[in-house]
């Protein structure tokens, strides 16, 4: 491809700030590449989630600012498919049952690990799927919306006096 005096060559996939582009417009590579990141950072504080001085609280909050941030970084164009919803929630549970630990078991007596219904149950936030599926929703939104209508817009003032939407003042 030639724009101006430059030439470019057409290539499979690149990286662009951060987010694997490719050819095809595929989210497998981007998915793949972000649980793995997210797999270090969780290996990264593992010992962390590992200790018995922090509380469940804590170890929750140091998922959803340290872990999830790296997993959903540039979710907000993902299409998912079925296999990388499942991808997404198998890393997701794991984090948790290293969370919440083993349970015991109340007729044998045996510690066993959590069911993923126990661990919804547990964890009342979204899960990172729910997370993705409404950022998508919001980023169709706002492409949808009338160029009459200002979609630069800001969350100014203070949530108890209530929220509202401010135009953001361009010209100063």
């Amino acid at each position: 491809m030639r724009i101006d005096n430059g030439t470019f060559e057409r290539v499979e996939e690149f990286k662009y700030l951060g987010t694997t582009l490719t050819y095809q417009n595929s989210n497998a590579e981007e998915t793949k590449s972000r649980l793995r990141s997210g797999s270090a950072c969780y290996h990264s504080v593992q010992n962390l989630l590992f200790s018995k001085l922090l509380s469940k609280n804590l170890k929750i909050k140091i998922y959803r600012n340290i872990i999830l941030p790296v997993v959903l970084y540039g979710c907000e164009t993902w299409s998912l498919t079925l296999r990388e919803e499942r991808k997404l929630r198998v890393f997701e549970n794991m984090v948790l049952r290293r969370i919440f630990g083993p349970r015991r078991d109340e007729v044998t007596g045996e510690w066993r690990r959590l069911h993923n219904e126990e661990l919804n149950d547990l964890y009342t936030s979204p899960n990172s799927v729910r997370v993705i599926k409404s950022r998508m929703r919001w980023a169709g939104h706002v492409a949808l919306m009338c160029e009459e209508r200002d979609c630069m817009g800001f969350w100014w003032g203070n949530r108890r006096e209530g929220d509202h939407w401010g135009d953001l003042d361009v010209d100063g």
